[in-house]
């Protein structure tokens, strides 16, 4: 009975191609991810499901793409780190933790930019390009590709291992290294009320990243709970020089100036001190200003960046070694830690002097 089974499953695959991973989960009854953890091996699988997935990829015949080499026990030994953010600092910093794992185990390292802000063709077109030609045994993913559902469900359906860089949707969905960005910028908004400040700049991160999100938040969410009445004034920085330059322009340029601004990372914090000094806003006499990150553009400003300190570089090196090291004991998910570095851009508010309006 089997054997007809099987010989039924094989005609009505006939014409239609090889069997995909989408056929196997359909014979099995089980999710594509489920699948796709059993293909590569991934640790804390139930032999059940096990069993049941690798019946279904015998009665199919099925070859994977990608994962066919871990299956067979063959590696290109490449890891592939995809980025698409506008901070070269940060992109850097994660290339480097990545490229330290990659080392320590043996592997080589390939780094691909990835717009995805393009159309849904293209990205997939660019995706597959990326996966068929470098054949990578895994992909560390960073924002706002963590976040991109497209990119997700792409890697997903062909069974391709990846670790996220600071996921903040579906986290329990791959494995994935970060802080607690709300916490983080949370910790910003109590020291900057502490020192007496009452009136706040926000320069905000690109709408498509996780992380810039989240510090918005914990940013707002504190300082309503301190009891801050007065609405704290934003603008788009984009994560970029440029951005930050536009953004501290418009926010120096509003009627009820902030005496402090939090950046939600340095590119943009550094292009608020140009528009400082554009405007004859001395820092921190005038404004205090806060950033995050602590890449090497907090020391190559002055004043000096008070800023939110991430372990970036560790995060990296975290990620890579969630794919080059499987091991049972491995957490799904890292929280690493951060710190607030208190340097010379941040000071208490000047005493206002009493004003006329005319």
């Amino acid at each position: 009975m089997k054997r007809i089974m099987k010989a039924k499953i094989e005609s009505d695959l006939a014409g239609a191609g090889h069997a995909t991973m989408q056929d196997v989960a359909r014979h099995a009854g089980v999710s594509l991810k489920s699948v796709s953890r059993v293909v590569n091996r991934e640790p804390h699988v139930s032999e059940k499901l096990r069993m049941k997935v690798e019946a279904a990829i015998a009665d199919l015949n099925y070859i994977p793409d990608i994962a066919a080499r871990s299956l067979a026990g063959s590696r290109t030994f490449i890891i592939g780190l995809l980025f698409d953010n506008p901070s070269p600092n940060y992109t850097m910093k994660l290339q480097a933790g990545v490229y330290r794992a990659c080392t320590e185990h043996g592997y080589h390292l390939r780094i691909d930019n990835v717009d995805s802000s393009c159309s849904p063709a293209v990205l997939e077109s660019r995706l597959d390009a990326i996966v068929r030609n470098s054949r990578c045994d895994g992909f560390v993913l960073t924002p706002p590709l963590t976040d991109n559902p497209q990119v997700l469900d792409f890697f997903d359906a062909r069974g391709v291992r990846y670790v996220r860089i600071a996921p903040s949707v579906e986290v329990d969905r791959s494995p994935g290294v970060l802080i607690d960005d709300e916490a983080a910028a949370g910790s910003v908004a109590r020291y900057l009320w502490d020192l007496g400040h009452r009136r706040f700049g926000l320069v905000t991160g690109p709408v498509e990243h996780g992380a810039a999100a989240k510090r918005r938040a914990g940013f707002l969410d504190m300082l309503s709970g301190l009891g801050l009445t007065e609405p704290v004034a934003e603008a788009a920085g984009g994560f970029s020089f440029e951005g930050g330059i536009t953004a501290g322009q418009q926010l120096l340029a509003a009627q009820h100036k902030p005496t402090a601004i939090f950046a939600t990372n340095d590119d943009s914090a550094a292009g608020v001190m140009v528009a400082c000094s554009q405007a004859g806003v001395a820092v921190p006499a005038d404004l205090s200003l806060c950033g995050f990150d602590d890449s090497w553009i907090a020391k190559s400003v002055w004043p000096y960046l008070t800023t939110i300190s991430q372990p970036i570089e560790e995060m990296g090196h975290a990620a890579a070694t969630f794919l080059l090291d499987r091991r049972d004991s491995q957490p799904a998910l890292r929280t690493l830690q951060f710190h607030l570095v208190q340097r010379d851009s941040v000071a208490a508010p000047a005493q206002e002097k009493s004003t006329s309006v005319a």
